[in-house]
């Protein structure tokens, strides 16, 4: 139950900030001077929002931050799905998957209230497409997660 309530409290502390306050951009720059693999990345593109998100577009710093926020959604959310899926399962229930589509379910409430946060914090924009993209990450992890439980529980 603690770590259910910590990755919700983490959650909470991000979309609480400002994107001044959590840019990474500062961090990418001591880190990562003279851009490594700006070849490599050059080559990718993002479709986000109608928009084309890419070193291009954004400059290479920028780009970055952009796929490690977008992977700490998809990461954050599918931790957030695993905790609560093991919070529900400490109830012993007979069926297995009411408590995965319940687990879905959680998350996803979470994820909405999540970007609505975000629409009452200064300087963030609440997206639809981030919600999915959590809901991506929650499906992610309990399609890797509910299966090793599973075994887990047959070998005790």
């Amino acid at each position: 139950m603690g770590i259910l309530l910590l990755i919700g409290a983490v959650i909470f502390h991000f979309s609480s900030q400002t994107y001044d306050q959590q840019s990474l951009v500062p961090l990418l720059r001591r880190v990562l001077p003279g851009e490594p693999f700006a070849g490599v990345l050059s080559h990718v593109q993002v479709s986000y929002w109608d928009s084309i998100i890419s070193v291009e577009t954004k400059g290479y710093y920028y780009f970055v931050e952009f796929l490690i926020r977008k992977f700490a959604h998809l990461f954050l959310f599918g931790c957030l799905a695993m905790a609560l899926f093991s919070v529900m399962m400490l109830a012993r229930p007979r069926h297995i998957w009411p408590v995965v589509l319940f687990s879905l379910m959680g998350t996803g409430i979470y994820a909405v209230l999540d970007e609505y946060h975000q629409m009452l914090t200064g300087g963030r924009t609440p997206l639809l497409k981030d919600v999915v993209l959590d809901m991506m990450g929650a499906t992610a992890a309990l399609s890797l997660y509910v299966p090793l439980f599973l075994w887990g529980m047959k070998q005790k």
